[in-house]
């Protein structure tokens, strides 16, 4: 197995129009292991860094007709632009100052004596050292956009392939509804059918939206209750549904929790809430309560439940909405003193 090539040597542009000083500056840097090369002006400069290859810059302040402070903002400007290390020979720190603002990354001041050529020396190894962490976490970060958005395709494509498979199990339901003759067992299945379809629309928002990781509350629950009301027109129950929320993001796990919830105290509504061949309405609202709590109440003017006593029907309904209030860390509460049914439920956000 051959031996990986050594990797170049990082190469430094050192502007500057005093050819004696470029000598001296280039020998102290080529001792470092670096390649340097030399131009005299900053026009000259930009054109050979529009070449491509170079890693570093060592810029003047002082050449004819121009300063390095008139330079810095092109070099910095160019695509890919390589950091820039300011040489001046001012003692006034306004000079240093200005070239960091405009983008330089750090600066040198060039003594009488020479010093500031190891200085030079040093401050390249930072740069460079400096840039290569930077390209490291930029590739880094890069890395993991790519990533995420891999993993959001793939969220996506989930939320597609069990949306299609809970709207297939809900048909089978539904198939199995029509070939059934036994009430308790159809009603059974009916609710079954509107439970899977609770969940299969959390399941539709996701593959339809930007955000895997959260839902459109009001866009979801509007779906899911116009979906019900004809599930129970269906099924030979024909009330109004009155909704209202508010527009509210909610992380996907609640929205679910939330969605089950609706549907249970709707079905309820349905099921219980007025005689037969009695007129009435049911009221889903969703809203905010404070910055960090969001309430909902399903409400109706019927006969009336405030929580108390045995189930009506099997409990499977009440067993439910004690299981999601779990998930959301808190309870479906009943108001006593409202004339109908008040369910209530408020949670974090």
């Amino acid at each position: 197995m051959s031996e990986q090539e050594a990797p170049a040597p990082s190469r430094i542009l050192y502007i500057d129009d005093d050819p004696g000083l470029q000598r001296l500056v280039q020998r102290a840097l080529e001792s470092r292991g670096y390649t340097v090369e030399l131009v005299g002006s900053g026009d000259e400069g930009l054109a050979r860094l529009q070449q491509g290859g170079i890693d570093i810059v060592a810029l003047d302040h002082h050449m004819p007709g121009q300063t390095g402070l008139e330079v810095l903002p092109a070099i910095c400007g160019l695509p890919d632009a390589p950091p820039v290390i300011y040489v001046t020979g001012s003692e006034d720190s306004r000079v240093a100052v200005a070239a960091l603002k405009a983008g330089a990354v750090d600066y040198v001041w060039k003594d009488i004596q020479g010093h500031f050529r190891e200085l030079l020396g040093e401050a390249v190894d930072t740069a460079l050292r400096q840039e290569a962490l930077r390209r490291d976490k930029e590739r880094a970060e890069a890395e993991v956009r790519a990533a995420r958005d891999r993993a959001e395709i793939l969220l996506r494509e989930v939320n597609h392939r069990v949306a299609n498979s809970l709207a297939l199990v809900a048909a089978l339901a539904r198939m199995q509804t029509n070939a059934v003759s036994d009430p308790a067992a159809k009603s059974a299945l009916e609710e079954m059918q509107v439970r899977i379809s609770a969940i299969a629309g959390i399941h539709r928002r996701l593959y339809t939206s930007d955000d895997v990781q959260s839902v459109e509350l009001d866009a979801y629950l509007t779906s899911l209750v116009e979906e019900l009301e004809v599930a129970m027109k269906a099924a030979g129950r024909d009330h109004a549904i009155r909704f209202g929320a508010e527009s509210i993001r909610l992380p996907t796990d609640k929205a679910v929790s939330l969605g089950v919830v609706v549907t249970e105290l709707v079905t309820n509504a349905y099921k219980y809430a007025y005689p037969s061949n009695v007129p009435g309405e049911i009221r889903v609202t969703v809203k905010r309560e404070g910055p960090e709590m969001l309430l909902l109440m399903v409400e109706d003017d019927g006969v009336g439940w405030t929580g108390e006593g045995q189930p009506r029907g099997t409990g499977l309904g009440s067993r439910i909405l004690k299981a999601m209030g779990t998930n959301l860390g808190t309870q479906v509460i009943y108001d006593p003193s409202y004339r109908g049914t008040r369910a209530i439920l408020t949670f974090l956000i």
